[in-house]
């Protein structure tokens, strides 16, 4: 039989497998029970996610929820859709800045998923499941490095929190809240606070803008500012999502209130869930509403408008993504022992077949 027609694995010897040896990043991975521990931690991590969705769906209170969502007006719930829909959308970007950024290849459609993934659980269940732990494993299982990943999620954190702090502080400077009139305090507080977040806002770009694109190196560690546009692209994104969120309050509210007010309570609010480290803001996030704008509409009205604000921004979002999830797990087994075995051809390209 012809040479030429023999199968290309009968001309060339395999090469033996050997090991990483001691000491190289990937030697735990040849060890004969790290194949048992990452499933191990597979199954943890999935437990872990199922204990948080359960103690997070007891605190809600279904009939309300759904009480709520009767009574809006179909218009006023139509649109809030649809804003919370585009808000969505917006967020599942930020993840594509930080492709940009870090230069890796993954598709727009992928990055766009797992960004959409992460922030639905984010938000129901806590920043360091979601926004973390979530784009860890799943961009993980998608091939990229911890150190890519470690990137990515710190450029969209930062994005977020940018066109947070140059709205808050806007509004705090420029147009700050009506305190109810039992509070006997002024507002110049908030205005010294607006016009620090400004600054810091600022000071970013003009960081951006004088030393982007230079990389420093800290303790093994490689990081740059990106260019100034992206730095004003971050911020532009940041401010039209939250402004996205509130429109989504306002529009249930039935207008009753100022946009802007609203605008300022939710972020208020948002602070105020971070800082009481409650899962989704849960209680915390009607209080803030319930004290700062009680005076203005009853609080039976502004409760239901934010049991619909839960429904739509925080429940459906989660239960798309629980099943995305789901899907991308499903996807990332099927093509793990290909992607492998591509891996060890590259570092281990068999001999060229000229001169067999």
């Amino acid at each position: 039989m012809d040479s030429r027609t023999l199968p290309r694995n009968a001309l060339v010897k395999p090469r033996p497998r050997t090991r990483p040896p001691a000491g190289h990043p990937d030697h735990w991975r040849s060890q004969a029970w790290w194949p048992w521990t990452r499933r191990a931690l597979s199954l943890l991590f999935f437990v872990a996610v199922v204990v948080l969705l359960v103690r997070y769906g007891r605190h809600i209170d279904w009939d309300d929820v759904l009480e709520s969502l009767r009574n809006t007006p179909r218009p006023a719930l139509l649109a809030a859709i649809g804003l919370a829909a585009a808000s969505h959308l917006l967020y599942s970007c930020f993840d594509l800045i930080g492709r940009r950024y870090t230069g890796h290849n993954l598709r727009t459609i992928t990055v766009m998923a797992v960004n959409f993934i992460s922030y639905a659980f984010n938000l129901s269940i806590g920043s360091l499941v979601g926004g973390v732990a979530f784009r860890y494993r799943l961009y993980s299982r998608l091939g990229l490095k911890n150190g890519v990943i470690t990137r990515i999620v710190s450029m969209s954190m930062l994005t977020n929190w940018l066109g947070y702090k140059l709205l808050a502080g806007f509004l705090f400077l420029v147009h700050p809240l009506a305190l109810p009139p039992s509070w006997k305090m002024g507002n110049h507080g908030l205005q010294w606070l607006g016009a620090a977040l400004i600054f810091i806002s600022l000071s970013y770009v003009v960081a951006c803008a004088r030393s982007g694109d230079r990389v420093w190196s800290i303790k093994g560690h490689e990081f740059y500012l990106p260019p100034w546009r992206m730095a004003v692209l971050q911020m532009a994104v940041s401010c039209l999502n939250w402004s996205l969120m509130a429109a989504v309050i306002f529009v249930l509210l039935g207008e009753r209130i100022a946009y802007t007010d609203v605008l300022t309570v939710l972020l208020i609010g948002a602070i105020a869930g971070v800082v009481a480290h409650v899962p989704a803001g849960l209680g915390v996030f009607e209080f803030v509403f319930i004290a700062l704008l009680s005076h203005i509409v009853p609080e039976g009205r502004l409760l239901a408008a934010l049991l619909g604000y839960r429904a739509i921004y925080y429940i459906v979002p989660l239960m798309a993504a629980s099943v995305m999830y789901v899907l991308m797990e499903a996807h990332a087994r099927k093509i793990g022992p290909a992607r492998r075995a591509a891996e060890v051809a590259m570092k281990h390209p068999e001999p060229s077949r000229e001169g067999a």
